[in-house]
Parts: structure tokens; sequence; C-alpha cells
């Protein structure tokens, strides 16, 4: 809306005048938007429109933006919007000027299909909590831990669930020389450790690994207007 946003603060309405009380304007100071809020409400109060409105203030005013939009509400603040008569009549009612805008987005999918893959490396990723997401138990996650720690003295970066079926072959292969320095490696807790990296194949996460890695920097960008990239 028109006149609806300064630069010091996130415009997110305005009260009717009632009773002889002129209208108001409610907003959030910028300064004051780096604490923590609830959005709280009954069904169809306006819950997801408030932080639709929040997150389009942070774009208007160049601060990327990260929303996790299970349902896809989201998803239209990447389509400029239509001046339809009830919008219109809205913002007539509360002395403004509807006008369309778009903002720009960035969508994301950790299966790729809907949006920008979503991916990390195994050697990014670490042991620690590789062996926590395949319920690996001790001994399996020390043998892990070995893995990882030859891959990194050989300089081989694991970036796929196939890097890592590789490197655990091989240090299964040299299980003789590597536990003199790293201990017992037996063949049965390598092929367990491989099993479980089929199961979690099997769920889709060979999807999930690999490059390019995403980064913190790609959550923090401004398009050539200076908004901030809305990332869903």
């Amino acid at each position: 809306m028109a006149d609806a946003q300064a630069q010091d603060r996130i415009f997110l309405g305005r009260t009717l005048p009632a009773g002889g009380a002129a209208a108001q304007d409610i907003a959030l100071s910028l300064r004051l938007a780096n604490r923590h809020g609830l959005v709280t409400g009954a069904t169809g109060t306006g819950k997801t429109v408030t932080l639709q409105v929040l997150a389009e203030g942070f774009s208007r005013v160049g601060v990327p933006v990260f929303a996790a939009d299970i349902k896809g509400d989201l998803s239209g603040i990447a389509a400029l919007g239509e001046a339809r008569d009830f919008l219109v009549k809205r913002a007539g009612e509360v002395g403004m000027t509807y006008l369309p805008d778009r903002f720009p987005v960035t969508f994301w999918d950790l299966s790729g299909e809907q949006g920008h893959p979503v991916r990390a490396t195994v050697s990014e990723l670490g042991p620690l909590l590789l062996a926590r997401l395949m319920g690996l138990n001790d001994t399996q996650e020390g043998v892990l831990n070995i893995a990882f720690r030859v891959a990194d003295e050989q300089g081989l970066l694991l970036l796929d669930l196939k890097d890592l079926r590789a490197m655990l072959a091989h240090v299964s292969e040299n299980a003789a020389s590597l536990g003199r320095h790293y201990g017992n490696i037996s063949a049965a807790t390598v092929g367990a450790i491989q099993r479980q990296l089929l199961v979690l194949e099997n769920q889709g996460a060979d999807a999930f690994f690999g490059e390019p890695a995403l980064r913190i920097e790609d959550l923090m960008r401004v398009d050539a207007g200076g908004r901030g990239v809305i990332n869903i």
C-alpha cells in the first residue's frame, strides 16, 4: 500500500476510527525487530497474513527473510498482486491507496523438485551428526570417525553417500594397517554402517548430500533494487 511504511518501521495495519478516536497506525520499529516475537490467534484471524506483511516489510527495507512455509501460503508474494475490489475498499477505509507489488523470492526444496535443492556435503555434516542420523552405536560411530579421519588425512572430500561408501570400503580393506593407529575395525561393524547408509538412501537422503552445498550467504541476498530476498 502506498505511504504505508517508513524506513524505520514495518507497517502492520491501521485501526478504524471509533468513538471519536482517530485511526492509529500499528507498526514494528526496525530497531526492535531483532527480538523474539509470537503471532497467535484463532483460525482465520490473520496470523499468516501478518507474517506475510512482516516478510514483505523486511524485504522492502533490504533485509533478507527466511520463512518455513509448509502449506505454501507465502508463495504468492513472488507474483504481482491484483487490485481487487475488497482490497481497494479496505485500503480506502484506513486512508490508504492500494498498490499491487511483488517481492524477490527464492524457493528451496529438500528434494529439488519444486525449488532450488537444499544440499550439504557429507564432510560438512560430519561424523557426529551423521552417526546420530543413522542411529549408530558407540562402536559403529567410532569406525565412522576413523573413515572421516582417513579422508581428512588423505585430503579427500566426502561429497555424497557414494563417497562415504567408497571410504568405508577402503577402511575395511585396510583394517589391519589402520587398526594399529586407530583401534580395531571389524568387517561386521563396517557392514552395519553400510546397511544404515542404504536405509538413508532408500529414504531419499542421497538427494540431500552433494554439491553445491547450501551456504548461509545464499540466504542473505538482496536483489538489484536493494530489496531483501525472501527465502521460502
